[in-house]
């Protein structure tokens, strides 16, 4: 490679990010390559394709472990000869989770945990007593204690359940808060986090709990965002949206072995189709 044939386009510290990211524009038809510099690994590319990867290296920042950067890699099946003290698994692993997910997300992360670990750990009967929502809700009840308006969604009663939940809420939760903002999450999640703990409520009483709605809501924000204003660069794959409207539908039928906070899911799905479209109508086309 001499530097009239191949000039850099970025520069990345992570040597397995900066692979991928050349296998991916090798696959999209790019001259590319990757070489270690001092402590960073440069990626290059044929003159005339510099502008466009970097273009390409934009959305690939953003995403870095999209779907379509993975097929590349195990299309191209390139092995490197660079070599390197890269960072192991766990610490490209950190930094990706905690770089996808803002001050809300990570949050409202460690919140949910932090409450499951201490009621598996004997504390469950006291968490549940002190987060609950209202046995009964009156103007007296709602006035002394509003935070249980709120709380049950902190709240889980298994390890599949809170996995479940907080994995979505990382992921469409951190790309919400990273394209729109803290207060867009947050104002996410107190009205979907109100609206479905209501309707549960009416629906099968105060004893329930979970993100799920808010998740839902989520999955509606973001799936109307993309449909909206597309340029926004919030999505969410048909795949998954069709798969949880048929969770959903199975929970109403009663069809799921398991005990669903389905009024919570459809409500919370309305409330982030709604709040979507109110978020996006004063947002200008690029």
């Amino acid at each position: 490679m001499t530097e009239q044939q191949m000039q850099p386009v970025v520069s990345i510290e992570q040597h397995n990010i900066a692979l991928l990211f050349t296998n991916y524009l090798t696959s999209q038809g790019f001259t590319a390559a990757l070489q270690q510099h001092e402590q960073q690994f440069v990626v290059f590319c044929a003159e005339h394709q510099v502008e466009r990867a970097q273009q390409e290296f934009q959305q690939f920042k953003a995403r870095p472990f999209d779907e379509k950067y993975q097929q590349a890699a195990w299309q191209q099946g390139e092995v490197t000869d660079v070599k390197s003290n890269q960072p192991s698994f766990v610490s490209v692993f950190k930094a990706h989770f905690i770089a996808h997910a803002g001050l809300v997300t990570l949050s409202v992360f460690i919140l949910c945990w932090a409450i499951y670990l201490a009621s598996i750990f004997g504390f469950f009967r006291e968490i549940f007593s002190g987060m609950q929502f209202f046995k009964q809700l009156s103007v007296d009840a709602l006035l002394a204690e509003p935070y249980r308006l709120f709380t049950p969604a902190f709240i889980h009663f298994s390890l599949l359940h809170i996995a479940f939940n907080t994995m979505w809420w990382w992921q469409l939760g951190g790309d919400v808060e990273r394209v729109l903002g803290k207060a867009s999450l947050i104002n996410l999640l107190l009205v979907s986090a109100l609206v479905s703990n209501l309707g549960q409520f009416v629906t099968n009483g105060p004893n329930f709990g979970g993100l799920s709605g808010v998740v839902y809501a989520l999955v509606g924000y973001v799936w109307w965002c993309g449909w909206l204003k597309p340029h926004l660069g919030l999505t969410v794959s048909k795949p998954i949206v069709g798969i949880l409207l048929v969770w959903m539908l199975l929970g109403f039928a009663e069809l799921l072995p398991i005990n669903m906070a389905n009024m919570a899911h459809l409500l919370g799905l309305v409330s982030g189709c709604l709040l979507a479209y109110l978020k996006t109508r004063n947002i200008a086309e690029p």
